[in-house]
């Protein structure tokens, strides 16, 4: 037995105001928000690691291209422009496009026309003032296929958050994917959120407390997606290049407050009920996503297949890709 067939198996062997005296309560609730939101405008929040403006002289040294969008300016690159075939990497909750080298380098070489790109918020994408939820970052991917006029049927790959982003996407376009990788994805049921994290949710409060601590935090926490802790310092590096500009960590708290860590496995079961090719990895050790929401995901998706990669914490295709690429490329081909 291989060590494919010992670490794979089929998900499906798985098992308005009230009536009476509360109009002066509504009314006064209402004039405090609208106090609030007020207040918050006026405080506009200054966040310490955040000295530089992302513009044109900035995105020189990026590499790979940009397009305008509805919503913003896009960072993408998109190898063998020749070929016919599309396989598109959606990145998580707030590492860029960076996450996806081993995986990007790997299915050019295989032949395969591959898209990747910067979520609204991070990289080098654009931090335009909007809500950052799942139907900004649908919107986003869907924009970036006509702007490229990447028409034919895709390969989609999500990881982590890039998984409802993905599976929105397939449930909403069904015509225009073929098939759909998930990667450790958010959404099964709600991440656990940290002390810290419940405070940032606050209006006011938590952008105030962000301004102080900054951005590092979340370098400390993606600590955790790793097993092998020698990555981590390089991968920190690559990191901390986006968090210079400013809009970075205003986007990160829209996100966490427009529920992109909530569930979505409502958008899983749909998806479940579609005629798709699903492929599924985890990392046994993911502290990030914990392995036990694969239960809950498996259940919404009885026909993906389930491939765990031991060892191996929230990011497998980064930190164990000669495993991974192998199991992906037989799949996509």
């Amino acid at each position: 037995m291989n060590f494919r067939s010992r670490r794979s198996a089929y998900c499906g062997h798985w098992e308005k105001y009230r009536k009476g005296g509360s109009s002066w309560a509504a009314a006064l609730s209402l004039r405090k928000r609208k106090s609030k939101g007020a207040l918050a405008k006026a405080m506009p929040i200054l966040y310490r690691s955040e000295t530089e403006e992302l513009d044109d002289d900035a995105r020189q040294s990026a590499g790979g291209s940009f397009v305008r969008l509805t919503d913003g300016i896009t960072h993408y690159e998109l190898s063998n422009l020749e070929q016919k075939n599309t396989v598109v990497l959606v990145h998580g909750f707030s590492v860029p496009y960076f996450i996806f080298d081993p995986t990007f380098e790997f299915l050019t070489k295989s032949g395969f026309r591959v898209l990747r790109y910067d979520l609204f918020g991070r990289g080098f994408s654009d931090r335009p003032s909007l809500e950052y939820n799942l139907d900004l970052f649908v919107r986003q991917l869907t924009d970036l296929l006509d702007a490229l006029r990447i028409t034919p049927p895709i390969d989609l790959v999500g990881l982590s958050m890039g998984g409802p982003v993905t599976a929105a996407f397939t449930t909403r376009f069904p015509g225009r994917v073929r098939s759909l990788t998930l990667i450790d994805p958010a959404g099964a049921r709600a991440i656990e959120i940290t002390p810290l994290i419940k405070v940032l949710k606050l209006p006011i409060v938590g952008d105030a407390i962000l301004g102080l601590v900054g951005g590092e935090t979340f370098v400390k926490s993606n600590a955790r997606d790793f097993f092998d802790p020698r990555l981590v310092e390089h991968f920190s590096a690559q990191y901390r290049v986006q968090m210079q500009y400013k809009g970075f960590l205003r986007a990160i708290l829209s996100s966490i407050r427009n529920g992109m860590l909530d569930s979505f496995i409502h958008v899983y079961r749909a998806l479940g009920k579609m005629d798709k090719k699903v492929l599924l990895f985890w990392g046994r050790n993911d502290e990030t996503v914990p392995f036990e929401h694969s239960v809950d995901l498996c259940a919404a998706l009885p026909n993906a297949k389930l491939h765990v990669i031991e060892q191996c914490g929230h990011i497998p295709h980064y930190e164990k890709p000669d495993e991974v690429n192998p199991i992906l490329l037989e799949f996509l081909q």
